[in-house]
């Protein structure tokens, strides 16, 4: 019985890609099918880094096909190819960064610099080359979070910097420049002058997502962001609590204003499970984040539990996803940055690159 096109077709309909939840026929993620009488080849190619789930997807695919009459092989490569995607209008990607997240919080205390450093290397543990920017020039907590304290980067033109590497990652903070006990007592036009220094100075090399630690609030490092920096899109960092919920709105609500779409939202502290007994206890209340992305239109990312260890690894220099990578903690960060990738390959590509500039001249 020979094998047709239109039976492949039909199969991968039916066999949907577990972390974009759709099938990879109306996705465009099969490409290349190739019938050879009972052989069957094709690539799946996709969008986001998931080098936790390619043998997962794999297997599926295989199985799939194998299970069409008359198939008696299957040759199945799956590929990732992350690309650039839009930004705000009149602004244009930066050179050596395809993607940039702004990890948000309307509110401090709330896990945000935390959730960034370990979405950062749980992206780069799916494969991607990654980078992180800590935008918080008053508080910069990512030195000592990645163990880079007392490090300093190097300049081999004078004028640009090279950044700095922890656990595949590549950081840039302001915290690598000043004394850890030096307070930055500077006004706003200086932090967003060095906020953009920060981020254009640095010589990002090759990054598929910079993920950049925003400061809590709706101020003016925010707003140098949504008008002179090309981002892809935001992650809102709450905790369940109402408190939190009022000022994380607030910083949804900035961005929705300057045109930067929300990737989704991200509870931390949802749950706490006492280490001693078991017990389950919402501490700071249940059910706002999925509430919050009910009135705005948002995807719920995922949620976090209050843990020590969470606490402990990340100010010893070793976040959760590399000091506990088989802990469950660790497995919802990943979860989370596998979904909140997926989430950047649904946006519209950027096509800026595809065309030449026009320069038009009085001869």
């Amino acid at each position: 019985m020979a094998v047709t096109i239109e039976a492949v077709h039909a199969a991968l309909r039916e066999l949907i890609d577990p972390n974009t939840q759709k099938d990879f026929l109306s996705t465009r993620s099969a490409k290349n099918i190739r019938l050879d009488g009972g052989k069957v080849g094709l690539d799946i190619e996709l969008g986001y880094p998931a080098k936790t789930q390619l043998d997962v997807i794999r297997r599926a695919v295989v199985e799939k096909l194998q299970a069409i009459p008359g198939v008696a092989q299957v040759d199945a490569k799956i590929t990732v190819n992350i690309v650039a995607h839009t930004v705000q209008r009149g602004l244009k990607p930066l050179p050596g960064v395809k993607n940039i997240i702004a990890v948000a919080s309307g509110k401090g205390g709330v896990g945000k610099s935390t959730t960034a450093v370990n979405l950062a290397l749980a992206l780069v543990q799916e494969g991607a080359v990654v980078g992180l920017l800590d935008a918080d020039i008053y508080g910069p907590s990512q030195p000592q979070m990645l163990g880079l304290v007392g490090r300093k980067p190097e300049s081999q033109d004078g004028v640009s910097m090279d950044p700095l590497l922890a656990h595949g990652l590549q950081a840039m903070s302001i915290g690598f420049m000043i004394d850890i006990d030096s307070p930055m007592v500077w006004r706003g036009p200086m932090v967003t002058q060095a906020l953009e220094q920060l981020l254009k100075q640095t010589r990002w090399q090759d990054v598929d997502y910079l993920l950049v630690d925003m400061p809590p609030g709706t101020g003016d490092t925010q707003l140098t962001l949504a008008q002179k920096v090309p981002v892809t899109g935001a992650v809102i960092v709450t905790t369940p609590q109402d408190i939190a919920l009022i000022d994380a709105r607030k910083g949804l609500k900035m961005f929705e204003k300057v045109g930067i779409p929300i990737l989704g939202l991200v509870e931390n502290m949802s749950l706490h499970v006492c280490s001693q007994c078991g017990h389950e206890e919402h501490i700071f209340g249940s059910g706002g984040g999925e509430q919050m992305c009910r009135d705005y239109g948002t995807e719920l990312l995922g949620a976090l539990p209050l843990e020590l260890s969470i606490r402990q690894l990340t100010d010893s220099g070793q976040p959760t996803v590399v000091g506990a990578p088989d802990s469950r903690a660790a497995e919802i960060y990943r979860n989370i940055a596998r979904r909140l990738a997926v989430k950047v390959a649904e946006r519209a590509r950027d096509m800026s690159a595809k065309f030449p500039n026009i320069v038009v001249q009085n001869t």
